[in-house]
């Protein structure tokens, strides 16, 4: 499903025309910024759809030849630009007269609908007029009302709104063994607080996040009074599922990411994510355990995050010390998350055209 923005044209793209002016295509203006801002949100994959009322037109009050002349205008200037609408739906009768096409009602949007479904997570309604934001709610998706004039609500504040998503996510899980709430924030640094009731573990979390580069709060209440299986497990999956669901779509992340050595151990990671899970693990430790956490564990941590992420994750290690080399996992994977998972763009990096 595609991301779609569905908008308004007079006062929204076009400035609103004086109800003489409207077959005039020298008074025809862009709204300040709409250019621009279009060809970014294009870039980051939505779809357009131009949904207007246009009232009484094909009457006197509005010729359908002049209509069209000025309809015309203003899609072929778009164009000129690489600017294409999927659709354009017009309501043609006067607010006065019962319809269940005009806007805020849903019609023309629901039959553009049953051929183009939505991603509703993404979409919205733009538009200057309160029955634009009507729409929007009627539609279950996000509305925005833009000030012709410009300014914070003004087409460059949009885009902004629309491109740069704040990535961020949280995940609870219960079980019969644990109970666990995982936040995350790829776009943060900042909070770092862990309490599994594994103090090494809490401190390997730690690491990743931390190399990683992205906020994490992460709350577990396991039964270890069993064991520790559990609670290494579960975390590791609720982990990887607000990771997941952070990303979203994965436009414009990295998707590839490393090597890091500590003292004599050393840790190659290569994880890839693809949404398609695979965890290859190679190594041996010397101890059964650090810190409480058992070192049977570790790659069952990585393979549990790599299945509830949905990434393949290859990671080799190598060294003498126990405690410096599963400390160089858990870092080495943090530090191939945050290349990962950066931003470079707008673009998928997938031929797939999905991840």
């Amino acid at each position: 499903m595609t991301p779609t923005l569905f908008i308004d044209r007079d006062g929204t793209l076009v400035e609103e025309p004086a109800d003489e002016q409207v077959d005039r295509l020298d008074k025809i203006r862009l709204v300040p910024g709409v250019m621009a801002a279009l060809a970014r949100l294009i870039a980051a994959g939505y779809s357009l759809v131009m949904v207007s009322n246009q009232d009484g037109l094909g009457t006197d009050s509005l010729p359908e030849a002049a209509f069209r002349e000025a309809q015309d205008f203003i899609l072929a200037l778009f164009a000129s630009q690489g600017i294409r609408f999927d659709a354009v739906l017009i309501c043609p009768h006067f607010a006065a007269q019962r319809c269940d096409c005009r806007k805020p009602n849903t019609r023309l949007v629901d039959e553009y609908l049953q051929r183009a479904p939505m991603d509703r997570s993404r979409s919205a309604v733009i538009g200057d007029r309160a029955t634009d934001l009507e729409l929007a709610a009627r539609l279950g998706i996000a509305g925005l009302r833009v000030a012709a004039a410009g300014g914070e609500f003004g087409w460059p504040a949009i885009a902004r709104c629309l491109t740069e998503r704040h990535r961020s996510a949280v995940i609870e899980r219960r079980t019969q063994e644990t109970e666990i709430r995982v936040r995350v924030d790829l776009d943060a640094e900042e909070p770092l607080r862990i309490a599994t009731g594994i103090g090494f573990l809490d401190h390997m979390l730690e690491q990743v996040a931390r190399h990683g580069g992205f906020a994490l709060e992460l709350d577990c209440r396991g039964d270890l009074e069993v064991d520790e299986h559990h609670t290494v497990e579960d975390t590791a999956l609720a982990l990887g599922q607000a990771l997941r669901a952070a990303l979203g779509d994965k436009r414009g992340i990295g998707r590839y990411g490393f090597l890091l050595a500590m003292d004599e151990a050393e840790a190659q990671v290569a994880i890839d994510l693809s949404g398609r899970p695979f965890f290859v693990f190679e190594g041996r430790f010397a101890r059964d355990a650090v810190g409480g956490l058992p070192t049977e564990l570790v790659p069952h941590f990585f393979r549990s995050l790599s299945d509830a992420l949905g990434c393949a994750l290859h990671l080799t290690v190598r060294g003498e010390n126990t405690h410096h080399m599963v400390e160089s996992c858990f870092k080495g994977v943090g530090r191939a998350l945050r290349q990962a998972l950066k931003l470079e763009g707008t673009a998928l990096p997938s031929s797939k055209g999905v991840l």
